[in-house]
């Protein structure tokens, strides 16, 4: 049985990422109380429903329970070799606010704080989610990301994968537009031969050949990306050893749009040669 637990900051996406679990098979239930998840859990596990065992969740602040309690719970059930993952959405303070003022909605603990801010009330939330934040599986940025970036990138972790497989993403990045906070590990590809500075190439983004030629037939390209790759078969199947669900490799450019994509691409493709579960996503290659 799969079981996964989305938590994390109101206005980050849980919602959005339940309806493409939904989508993809999974039987979801949003906002259930923290006193009931291991009830639920052994429900699903004794069911001999078949659509009971692909299960996800949601837990947050609405449901009013100690998430230290939730941690407790949690770590008890992993101790009795509970399959169960746990998935933590985020984004940055200024884009929550902006979200719930475009929702025109109140943050779920804005009657919790003196002033009844939505500022206050995610700094709250943050504290509240600290524990089970460090237990988290899964950890998802979602600042610069659309719902559907989203749901992309929760379809590339679980369609046709093992839940107990290693999943390594690569995301390129803009880094004028900010560093992912989900990184696990991130290299500056800045100092690399830029197709920017080409007029027929500037249009272009690392999805054109063109483009990959112009970058990947550098000379400080090729050495790059070999001492990069070097780095990462000798680290990953130390992750992997450790149990790691996800790593996420960053490879940022100043855009986002060039160096970085070309990257991403020629290291995702170096990795699923080598038999891993690899994904990719561009996060900045469309913005203006």
């Amino acid at each position: 049985m799969e079981f996964l637990i989305f938590t994390g900051l109101s206005g980050a996406g849980k919602s959005n990422a339940l309806k493409t679990m939904e989508d993809i098979g999974y039987y979801c239930v949003d906002n259930i109380p923290a006193t009931l998840l291991r009830v639920f859990y052994d429900l699903c596990e004794k069911s001999t429903d078949p659509l009971m065992k692909k299960v996800a969740v949601v837990i947050d602040v609405r449901g009013g329970t100690s998430f230290e309690y939730v941690t407790i719970e949690i770590h008890k059930m992993r101790k009795e070799n509970k399959n169960l993952k746990i998935f933590f959405l985020d984004a940055k303070d200024d884009v929550l606010i902006t979200r719930f003022k475009e929702t025109r909605r109140h943050h779920p603990l804005y009657d919790k704080v003196s002033d009844r801010s939505t500022k206050a009330a995610l700094q709250l939330e943050r504290e509240s989610l600290s524990i089970i934040k460090k237990s988290a599986d899964f950890f998802i940025d979602t600042t610069y990301m659309s719902n559907k970036q989203l749901s992309e990138r929760l379809r590339n972790i679980f369609l046709e994968k093992s839940s107990d497989s290693l999943i390594i993403t690569f995301l390129s990045f803009g880094f004028k537009y900010g560093i992912p906070l989900e990184a696990d590990i991130v290299f500056d590809a800045r100092c690399l031969p830029n197709p920017y500075y080409i007029p027929e190439l500037k249009p272009l983004t690392g999805l054109d050949l063109s483009v990959n030629e112009y970058v990947l037939n550098s000379k400080t390209t090729q050495e790059f990306m070999e001492k990069i790759l070097e780095f990462l078969d000798y680290s990953i199947p130390l992750y992997q050893k450790e149990g790691k669900s996800e790593i996420v490799v960053a490879i940022g450019c100043t855009g986002g749009k060039h160096r970085s994509v070309t990257l991403a691409r020629s290291f995702n493709n170096h990795f699923l040669k080598k038999g891993y579960k690899s994904t990719i996503q561009h996060r900045d290659i469309w913005k203006v």
